[in-house]
């Protein structure tokens, strides 16, 4: 487990496969902001809500020059279904060794009615178009969040 990236550090590097089952890597999107937002399970109540809000956002962002990447444990096949499901028009990445998670932070200890198991704290990470993190949500609650996403994005500094 490790400990969460902190805004001001660059993004930890990775490669994943997609819902479509293409190979993608941090470094594709060189240059553009990158929502970055790991999820505990597909097609489940608050993850469904969530992925609906960055779907529903996605114009706005992409006005801003922002890429939404969904980060979860379920293998590709899972992440084509749900995305199919629910429209989703942005790419979700299969990390079904946690690897990614792990990198950011995201991978934790959780405490669900006292039994403790590991799993993916629902997170949100801004990457600049440096590369760089510049905000981190840590315990994320999805209503409102995606407002609260665009918000962090028109308040970075212009260049």
């Amino acid at each position: 487990m490790s400990d969460w990236i902190e805004p001001g550090v660059k993004a930890p590097a990775f490669t994943a496969i997609t819902d479509s089952g293409k190979k993608i890597k941090l470094s594709d999107f060189k240059g553009k902001l990158i929502v970055l937002y790991f999820y505990p399970k597909d097609d489940t109540p608050g993850c469904t809500k969530e992925a609906c809000a960055f779907r529903d956002a996605n114009d706005a962002l992409q006005k801003r020059g922002a890429v939404v990447l969904g980060v979860s444990p379920d293998d590709e096949k899972s992440h084509a279904k749900f995305r199919d499901k629910f429209s989703l028009n942005f790419p979700l990445l299969a990390d079904p060794d946690h690897a990614i998670a792990d990198a950011y932070g995201a991978w934790r200890e959780k405490n669900m009615y006292g039994k403790k198991s590991m799993g993916v704290q629902r997170s949100t990470y801004l990457i600049d178009k440096d590369g760089k993190v510049a905000k981190v949500w840590k315990r994320v609650s999805v209503d409102g969040h995606d407002a609260a996403v665009l918000e962090a994005i028109d308040a970075l500094p212009s260049e």
